[in-house]
């Protein structure tokens, strides 16, 4: 069962977990460096009450963690929000809140290998497998249909179930996914193994400055640092080792299961969100020799995939980064509120 434990304002603490309160806004949390987490991010505590989904998958006896907040207005659909990579469904508290009070309900989970959910090492992580997943959690829930929001990796997610399941998509919105190239056709394979070392040496540090040149163009503030606390506190606490390796098959999936391609075939309503500074570009460190297409070009990528399907609306967010919905949320909320109305 969750343990839902109270913010600790102040550390005095020695000990090697604190219950730290998820928020989009928190005026005071404890430094990245000074948490420590398990893997199921027990004393993490969610902005809402967090339920488990029970199911087999591969064989395995598993645990979806989600956060399900019924429709206010029996006439609006729900709402299910896919997060990114580094993040869990936590992230989303801000938008949660603008939905519940426009009367939508709102469903987050965290995908199996993430968050508070079931992190097995011998899964074999794939898209279609997550987002499989996520209806089979739908079904339980006696969710027939829902609109589709996702953001960062969150958007491969996104599109392989509307690819698969149409039937269960009211509309598809992305923002800033990342999967709208095909990584493996401009940067040199890379196997688990080679995540799995560049895993090991992550650092809350490192994590700071990752997000602090990528997503925020060098800006930083409390509420972007309270973000990284649960990815810190892990990689702090007891069971990095295991974690680091959960990370590097997930690390693979982006690589080796490319969903460009789905844009074309998608028969669902389906929106892009794009903020236009976003430069994120998988490998781009390992590039193929003689390649020089720049990856992550945010400002162009929207432009390429509408030409895939013109059916695909964009709506792009000048001088924005890879995330939009954190760091601008007043310029967001305009063109995600229009987004879901169309």
């Amino acid at each position: 069962m969750n343990k839902i434990l109270h913010f600790i304002s102040v550390l005095t603490l020695t000990v090697s977990t604190v219950a730290v309160q998820a928020s989009e806004s928190s005026d005071s949390h404890p430094a990245p460096d000074t948490v420590a987490f398990d893997e199921r991010l027990t004393d993490y505590e969610y902005p809402y009450p967090v339920s488990f989904f029970d199911f087999q998958s591969q064989g395995k006896a598993l645990q979806m963690a989600y956060m399900y907040l019924p429709p206010v207005d029996e006439e609006k659909p729900v709402v299910v929000l896919m997060h990114g990579k580094n993040f869990n469904g936590a992230y989303w508290k801000t938008t949660a809140d603008w939905l519940q009070k426009q009367g939508y309900g709102v469903l987050i989970p965290d995908q199996i290998g993430f968050g508070k959910s079931s992190k097995p090492t011998d899964y074999q992580y794939s898209f279609s497998a997550l987002a499989h997943n996520t209806r089979e959690l739908m079904q339980s829930l006696d969710i027939g249909q829902a609109i589709i929001t996702a953001h960062s990796m969150g958007g491969m997610v996104g599109t392989r179930f509307a690819l698969n399941y149409p039937q269960a998509t009211q509309k598809l919105i992305l923002v800033n996914p990342i999967g709208l190239e095909n990584y493996l056709r401009y940067v040199e394979y890379k196997d688990v193994g080679f995540f799995y070392q560049n895993e090991q040496k992550l650092t809350p540090e490192k994590i700071i400055a990752y997000q602090k040149k990528n997503y925020y163009d060098g800006a930083w503030n409390p509420d972007y640092e309270a973000l990284t606390v649960p990815l810190a506190g892990m990689v702090n606490g007891p069971d990095w080792d295991k974690l680091a390796y959960v990370s590097a098959l997930t690390y693979d999936m982006i690589f080796t299961q490319p969903v460009v391609e789905d844009f074309r075939y998608l028969r669902v309503p389906a929106q892009l969100i794009l903020g236009t500074r976003d430069r994120t570009g998988p490998g781009r460190n390992w590039k193929k020799s003689g390649v020089d297409y720049e990856l992550g070009r945010y400002d162009r990528l929207g432009d390429q995939i509408h030409q895939l399907n013109p059916a695909i609306e964009v709506s792009e967010l000048e001088g924005l980064g890879h995330a939009p919905q954190i760091e601008a949320f007043e310029r967001f909320i305009p063109v995600y509120k229009k987004a879901l109305a169309q």
